[in-house]
């Protein structure tokens, strides 16, 4: 317990932080806070729904991480005063899906907490530590970059699927990113997501016949089954999608943004937050890639933090009224979600995308960019942790020199 990081000396009360609260907090705060609750939440019901969950174990997955991800987020943001959003592993999620084909979900569940044990007991060791800091940030950013494209490429293919609705969104977005003093009075993104569901509901396309109407989440407690097999299959590439891939991501954001993030107390806090979410079906608890580039992306640094709570109070609400948000989402067009995520992260994917390639180890940094792009997987682990092996061993290889001249 000695190894985590003290909370800050100078925490904010209640006064503080309604101070440090502005506009642009709020404003920014609900944008990521939106992105979350869009695309990422789209992966979430599109796995398990293929999976065969029922309506109520979505509902309960979607309360626990954005409930109790929120709590955490709110806790550990407030106590390090710097923007420390954690969420789920969305390459995770994605881990579920084929698990789900031959495996009960009490199995997969029994994966959850082991593996959030794993990370628990790497965090309070300090390997965890050990791991992220030996690794380059270029190559880092390349993988977060390679692992956000498809967001751009899907914002491609909704504009050219429905011209009406994503076009409109874009050509929104565009208009008032041009006009900075328009833009302080309505934030792009918000903007376009204001003239989406104005398309949606003059075109006749909200399908409410399954919308029930506000409905407070009734979560669900899953026994786990502890499986050899699901161990197997799922438990250390899970690991290695939060401690590598997610916090990977994650910790280089808020580096990128000026930011000194608490290693060890983010591993162990992802590990008990894990252990909660679990028992209500969902999956890991990781620092976030995205939420937090969004986070940080406008306002004074020193008060990011605030932003992050307006992000986890968001999220805390979300998740208290899942069932109703999960129809809801359902009853959308695809191409609003597409649209949606791809224009929330243009700006990250360009910071990402230049903290790769302009400086040393820009080799391997391609390297991974184009593993992580191909999207193929091996031995059951995703291409992202892949792109991160073989971006590091091609520099490694060629560009030895920036791994000294990073040591000196």
């Amino acid at each position: 317990m000695a190894m985590i990081e003290r909370p800050a000396a100078d925490r904010p009360g209640p006064r503080g932080v309604l101070r440090d609260v502005g506009p642009v907090q709020l404003a920014t705060g609900f944008v990521a806070f939106l992105f979350s609750a869009t695309g990422p939440l789209a992966i979430i019901l599109s796995v398990g729904t293929h999976g065969g969950l029922t309506s109520a174990e979505l509902s309960s997955f979607v309360f626990g991480v954005f409930f109790v991800n929120g709590l955490i987020t709110l806790g550990m943001s407030w106590a390090y005063r710097q923007p420390l959003a954690l969420f789920w592993t969305i390459p995770g999620t994605v881990l579920m899906g084929p698990a789900l084909q031959h495996l009960s979900l009490p199995e997969v569940v029994g994966a959850f907490y082991a593996t959030s044990l794993l990370v628990l007991a790497l965090g309070l060791s300090g390997l965890a530590k050990r791991v992220l800091e030996i690794l380059p940030m270029p190559i880092v950013m390349a993988m977060v970059a390679g692992i956000f494209l498809q967001f751009g490429t899907g914002l491609v293919r909704a504009v050219h699927a429905d011209v009406a609705l994503a076009g409109s969104m874009v050509a929104t977005f565009f208009a008032l990113s041009a006009m900075p003093a328009a833009a302080r009075r309505m934030p792009p993104l918000i903007g376009a997501l204001i003239v989406g569901f104005a398309v949606v509901a003059l075109t006749g396309r909200l399908d409410a016949g399954g919308v029930r109407g506000l409905t407070l989440a009734s979560p669900l407690l899953v026994r786990p089954e502890f499986s050899l097999t699901a161990m197997a299959e799922l438990v250390v590439p899970l690991a290695i999608t939060i401690l590598l891939v997610q916090h990977g991501q994650g910790f280089s954001v808020l580096r990128q943004a000026g930011h000194q993030p608490p290693l060890t107390a983010v591993t162990v806090a992802a590990g008990m937050g894990g252990l909660a979410s679990a028992a209500v079906g969902a999956v890991g608890t990781a620092l976030t890639g995205p939420t937090n580039a969004l986070i940080t992306s406008a306002g004074p640094r020193d008060r990011h933090y605030a932003t992050a709570m307006v992000t986890a109070c968001f999220a805390i609400l979300f998740g208290l009224a899942a069932p109703t948000f999960v129809d809801l989402l359902l009853a959308m067009p695809v191409e609003l979600m597409l649209t949606l995520g791809g224009l929330a992260i243009l700006r990250v994917l360009l910071a990402a995308m230049s903290a790769a390639f302009r400086g040393p180890f820009s080799l391997g940094a391609l390297v991974c960019f184009l593993v992580t792009v191909a999207d193929l997987s091996l031995l059951n682990v995703g291409a992202a942790f892949w792109g991160l092996v073989a971006g590091v061993c091609a520099s490694w290889l060629v560009e030895r020199d920036a791994f000294h001249a990073e040591d000196a």
